[in-house]
């Protein structure tokens, strides 16, 4: 008989361990933060009176584990003007006025996660803001996070008017005719403006912040993740929260490269990272962003944009770090022990950020670093087997893999036809042996992994099934769809104890009420035909569905 018995059992379900040596399981017993038994009869040893049963529950997973997220911006604009759950102008409309009139102390409205697809040439404008907020600055994101909705009042702090120049990682929306700014801002000029402008959040609105986004990341089954974009601000609301215990997630922080700089910040970067790792916060990762995005016609390419009409463009979108310096940076941060995790969205981008991952290979030789490149919109053919022979992992963000109106009105004409069905190339990418992680890029789009691995296997969104699903051929298999958001993901975290469920490892656990890989079959249930019931992290239950 063992010492004690379990805290927590979940038996007569499947578990799936991916574990070679014991790949399903019916029972599971954990006991603190750890597995201490597998199997009806080793768990029945472990079952006592005070011992918490989950009775027949479908399935019984690692926690899911996002690879690319960002919980502090998304958990803050849940507490502020959030669209995401909105579709629509009159929505989003009517959610910023009724925010205006329920806060009339808020020197300003801030918020975001407004989608492209609902504005001409996805551009909203000033005008339909000045008619609700005429008095006080708006600043609205986008849901990809590369532009800001803006109103007037909120262009005249800024000083933009028709005289403003674009600064070179960016640009202003004008109007043809008289060059005036019209109220949305792309890329660099966004993120100039409200690093400048907008109110900062204090340490006490960013632990808020995280907190909020915890608690929603855990509903849907998340033990841990890796937030893309850690200033010192969040990095310190992290710590504090680590510390205090109630970072119940296990978190680590992509330091953000200021692409504006060169490799003078390594140091400062140290700095940061010896101040970590804080209970299960880990300061360990730095993110770069490579490129821009398609629909604003910043993402980088091998060849140029058409112009939407047949023709071509002598624009091949924008290098946020200059190849040279990008190679620089990430041989530099190799040499220091960092991962590096890269943003790219184009080809070019792609081939930059393998070759960068080449130099710094040549330089330090092959170390277990487990860099990795997020997006992967669009690769070269010739780069998908580079995947695999650098070690680099594909952080794939599998929701976007989809027809909607940003991908076939915003994308699919200005990419052309030949280059359109290179998108997302999840199967190509598996089938030359690259390793997968999964990210949702949250509050970009849906923080959920199952929608999101929904649309890996289907390329089809879950609200529309049995409609033309987008290059199908690049489809994945559950098992493989699955296996990336929790030990594919887990391995790009060097979370190697949470990649598996194993007597001895850590209890991180997602347990959800349908069985997605009954027996030895093909699936009959598609993933958000299931409900996370339970949430484990550490051995602690952090959600329970109600």
């Amino acid at each position: 008989m063992p010492d004690a018995h379990a805290d927590l059992v979940v038996r007569d379900t499947h578990v799936v361990t991916w574990d070679a040596d014991t790949p399903t399981a019916d029972a599971i017993a954990v006991r603190g933060d750890r597995i201490v038994a597998l199997g009806t009869e080793a768990v029945a040893e472990f079952t006592g009176p005070s011992t918490e049963v989950i009775e027949g529950a479908g399935m019984v997973l690692p926690g899911f584990q996002d690879a690319h997220v960002h919980a502090p911006f998304a958990g803050n604009t849940m507490l502020q003007v959030w669209l995401n759950d909105l579709s629509g102008k009159d929505a989003y409309l009517a959610h910023i006025a009724d925010y205006a009139a329920s806060h009339p102390d808020a020197e300003w409205i801030v918020g975001g996660g407004w989608a492209m697809e609902h504005f001409p040439r996805g551009c909203p404008s000033k005008e339909d803001l000045d008619a609700i907020v005429p008095d006080r600055p708006v600043f609205l994101m986008n849901r990809d996070v590369h532009g800001a909705w803006v109103n007037s009042r909120a262009l005249e702090i800024g000083g933009i008017d028709r005289t403003t120049p674009d600064p070179v990682d960016g640009r202003i929306e004008r109007d043809p005719a008289t060059g005036e700014p019209t109220g949305t801002l792309h890329e660099g000029v966004a993120y100039t403006f409200r690093d400048r402008f907008l109110p900062v959040p204090g340490r006490p609105e960013w632990e808020e912040a995280i907190r909020v986004a915890q608690a929603h990341l855990h509903s849907l089954g998340i033990t841990g993740w890796q937030d893309a974009w850690v200033t010192p601000d969040t990095q310190a609301a992290y710590e504090s929260l680590a510390r205090s215990g109630e970072l119940t997630a296990r978190v680590v922080g992509a330091l953000w490269w200021d692409r504006h700089r060169g490799l003078e910040q390594v140091e400062e970067l140290l700095g940061r990272r010896a101040a970590g790792p804080v209970g299960s916060f880990h300061p360990t990762t730095v993110k770069i962003m490579a490129d821009g995005v398609m629909e604003n016609y910043t993402g980088a390419l091998l060849e140029p944009y058409c112009d939407g009409c047949g023709g071509h463009t002598d624009n091949r979108g924008l290098s946020y770090v200059e190849r040279d310096l990008l190679a620089q940076a990430v041989t530099a941060l190799s040499g220091e022990g960092f991962q590096v995790h890269m943003h790219a969205i184009g080809d070019r981008a792609a081939r930059d950020c393998l070759d960068a991952v080449a130099a710094a290979q040549a330089a330090h030789g092959r170390l277990d670093l487990r860099h990795h490149i997020a997006h992967l919109q669009l690769v070269h053919p010739d780069d998908l087997p580079r995947f695999a022979e650098l070690g680099v992992v594909a952080n794939c963000q599998a929701y976007w893999a989809q027809h909607d109106s940003q991908m076939d009105d915003l994308t699919l004409p200005f990419l052309g036809e030949e280059r359109s069905t290179l998108q997302f190339p999840f199967a190509d990418l598996v089938r030359h042996g690259a390793r997968l992680a999964m990210g949702s890029d949250w509050a970009v789009s849906t923080a959920d992994p199952l929608p999101q691995i929904e649309v890996a296997v289907t390329r089809v969104d879950p609200s529309m099934r049995g409609s033309d699903a987008f290059l199908p051929h690049q489809a994945l298999d559950l098992r493989t769809a699955l296996h990336a958001f929790t030990a594919g993901s887990a391995y790009v975290n060097h979370d190697d104890d949470g990649a598996t469920l194993r007597v001895g490892t850590r209890a991180d656990l997602a347990v959800l009420d349908t069985d997605l890989l009954p027996g030895s079959g093909a699936p009959t249930v598609l993933p958000t035909d299931a409900v996370v019931t339970h949430t484990v992290a550490a051995g602690r239950v952090v959600h329970r569905a109600s």
